[in-house]
């Protein structure tokens, strides 16, 4: 399978399928001598592993499967710092159901990969998606842990990408606090908003449903100047790492879609110079990306989520018969998944914004004397 690589200096490839023995990532690129905190990306996997609990109370969103997600590291960290050698990570896989993907072996679910796959391939690993599963984002976001350290120790200063649940089973955050994102089993930047959300999750989940969200990214602290221009722009890698990750349909940067109802006398960021001599712009509708290179603004852009297309309800499909022919069928999805995919969604955004953001970064110091 071709295209398991993402990037040109930082380059990280995955492998692994969801239940296979385990899977990981190998980063080829990363500077030799940038310190390695291995607790920090502990950390963010924690953030996006399987489990039903938040904060020891019923988490309504999320599958009930429960994984350690312990990374090991297999080379290229030594005594603390990066090597300048591959570092590869790998993390097994404990707590596969196999047996509840019995019945797929020849029979597709809606909304899922597996008619795509058996298309291109003329087989598939059914069990729980196999290499399209969600679970291959694990490694994404061990990668993008050590891009974001990458970032900070370049650029001598704290980059911080912090993305949260802005909607979620139609109900929107009526205030952005970023200090409550990680108090709420939603993962929203309004733990007022999250309760409401986290009902109407309940809700979806009782009437063995599902249901998307839009989830929202700002990047603090990108200086100006990253992105290739004409293939290689900012929002365009962006774009690319951003939809590669297999739940999101659609995205948009600054102002978005709206701009198409505006002019460009209200779109255009005007500009101003501060006290210190640096640019300042009285709005941010461009995203902080102007030609395809930052700007020197925040970076956002927003995400949408689809629903989780494993549902517990009767769906018409097809199987695949002995004969070469498919026939219809109805098919009643088993095993544990996800009801909204929002809150685990949030660190895999954070990981390929950080993933392109240091590969970029390394690009730019070619760029000029």
């Amino acid at each position: 399978m071709a295209q398991n690589t993402i990037g040109s200096i930082f380059k990280v490839t995955t492998f692994g399928e969801s239940h296979g023995a385990g899977l990981g990532c190998i980063i080829d690129g990363c500077p030799a001598g940038i310190p390695i905190d291995l607790d920090a990306v502990q950390a963010d996997l924690d953030r996006r592993k399987p489990g039903a609990a938040f904060d020891g109370k019923h988490n309504a969103a999320v599958t009930s499967r429960r994984e350690d997600d312990r990374a090991e590291v297999l080379s290229g960290i030594f005594e603390g710092k990066s090597e300048g050698t591959p570092i590869a990570f790998v993390i097994r896989n404990t707590s596969q159901h196999s047996k509840d993907y019995g019945n797929l072996a020849s029979t597709f679910r809606p909304g899922h990969a597996d008619y795509g796959y058996f298309a291109k391939y003329g087989f598939r690993d059914y069990r729980g998606g196999g290499r399209s599963s969600g679970r291959e984002t694990a490694a994404r976001v061990a990668a993008g842990a050590i891009a974001k350290q990458v970032l900070c120790a370049i650029l001598g200063k704290d980059v911080q990408i912090t993305a949260y649940t802005e909607r979620a089973a139609g109900i929107s955050i009526e205030k952005t606090d970023f200090s409550e994102i990680e108090k709420n089993s939603l993962r929203a930047a309004d733990s007022r908003a999250a309760e409401k959300m986290a009902a109407k999750i309940e809700a979806y989940r009782m009437s063995k449903d599902s249901c998307g969200g839009i989830v929202a990214c700002r990047v603090t602290g990108i200086p100006a100047g990253l992105g290739e221009p004409v293939f290689g722009k900012l929002d365009a890698e962006l774009a690319k790492a951003i939809l590669s990750i297999g739940a999101t349909k659609g995205i948009e940067f600054g102002a978005g879609f709206a701009a198409a109802d505006s002019s460009g006398s209200t779109n255009n960021d005007s500009m101003r110079t501060a006290p210190d001599g640096s640019i300042d712009f009285v709005t941010n509708n461009a995203g902080g990306i102007i030609g395809g290179i930052s700007n020197g603004a925040d970076i956002f852009f927003r995400v949408a989520v689809k629903p989780v297309p494993s549902i517990f309800r009767e769906q018409k499909t097809i199987f695949f018969q002995e004969d070469g022919t498919f026939a219809d069928c109805d098919l009643v999805i088993e095993g544990r998944h996800d009801v909204c995919l929002c809150p685990r969604i949030v660190p895999v955004i954070e990981a390929m914004t950080a993933i392109t953001l240091a590969d970029l970064l390394l690009q730019n110091r070619a760029a000029r004397v």
